[in-house]
């Protein structure tokens, strides 16, 4: 009989995963800025997404995943609403500076917070109300909308952020009769004809280095996810969460490095703030979901389910 690892190692298994995950992602915000060069961001989003889907499928025979469902409706909703947020994420990543576009991003948890209650019917107490509006204040340091440096391109990230809100809520909706790998499976065969679409409107032949930059946007996308996945079914959300925001110091450096750009204090005071209403939030959750199956009655399963 193999024995339950301690708690500090779990953890730590867990935040090893967490990290990983977010430098997988940080570097494929990397690959996708120096692929723009040289290729449309939606050309780019076809790539990704093709070469993700070939790495995903060894991944999954190996780990005998059921293609079995009934919801194909459900997912070719989710993978049109995905493929927004994918194309909006991806033009803010090559038209925006890094930090900025990855600190908007981090904007998706509050808007699920309210998408979840309109759709879902979650209730919401007003400490996490309070939270999402200190998180909205920080979106709108990011954005600046009263100042010169305001830029329309900032709204697109915002965008990005709402669609990957509503795609989280459905994925919780298809998670309650889908396994994790089928969801993952059927999001990226959608996807690939989907984003070949508006490609095929701004298409260029790839060359040269471009092919290996697409190559790794692809691999650094299904390894963030896998990663991440795995992070959270042994790890608490409200735990992890801070380790996901290392991925801001990571592209502000490279674009830094790379890209010669600047790092806008207006930037990192906004992300601090997204950062602790999104912080406060995972802790809250969890807190509360904890309670609930503490109070909830075990009940005995009755014959026939």
């Amino acid at each position: 009989m193999i024995a339950a690892r301690p708690p500090t190692t779990k953890f730590a298994l867990a935040a090893a995963l967490m990290l990983a995950s977010t430098t997988f992602f940080g570097l494929m915000a990397v690959t996708i800025r120096i692929a723009s060069a040289s290729l449309p961001t939606f050309e780019i989003a076809f790539f990704r997404n093709s070469f993700g889907l070939l790495a995903l499928l060894p991944v999954l025979w190996l780990g005998g995943a059921s293609l079995h469902t009934r919801q194909l409706p459900r997912y070719l909703l989710r993978s049109a609403i995905g493929i927004g947020s994918m194309l909006c994420g991806f033009w803010a990543i090559g038209h925006l500076p890094l930090s900025q576009a990855i600190s908007l991003s981090y904007s998706t948890p509050l808007f699920v917070t309210i998408a979840a209650v309109f759709w879902l019917g979650e209730q919401v107490h007003h400490r996490r109300w309070a939270a999402v509006i200190v998180g909205f204040l920080g979106v709108i340091v990011i954005v600046r909308p009263w100042s010169s440096a305001f830029s329309a391109g900032s709204l697109v990230a915002v965008l990005a952020a709402v669609l990957s809100a509503v795609v989280a809520i459905q994925i919780k909706q298809l998670s309650r009769v889908d396994p994790a790998d089928t969801i993952v499976f059927y999001t990226y065969a959608f996807w690939v004809p989907l984003s070949l679409l508006p490609a095929l409107f701004v298409w260029q032949w790839p060359h040269g280095m471009a092919w290996l930059w697409l190559v790794l946007t692809g691999l650094f996308g299904t390894g963030g996810q896998l990663l991440w996945t795995r992070a959270l079914r042994i790890g608490d959300v409200s735990a992890l969460t801070p380790i996901s925001f290392m991925q801001l110091p990571l592209v502000a450096v490279a674009g830094y490095l790379l890209f010669d750009e600047s790092i806008s204090r207006w930037t990192v005071i906004g992300a601090a703030i997204i950062f602790a209403a999104n912080a406060y939030i995972a802790r809250r959750e969890v807190l509360l979901s904890r309670k609930s199956a503490t109070a909830a009655p075990t009940e005995a399963a009755k014959p026939g389910e």
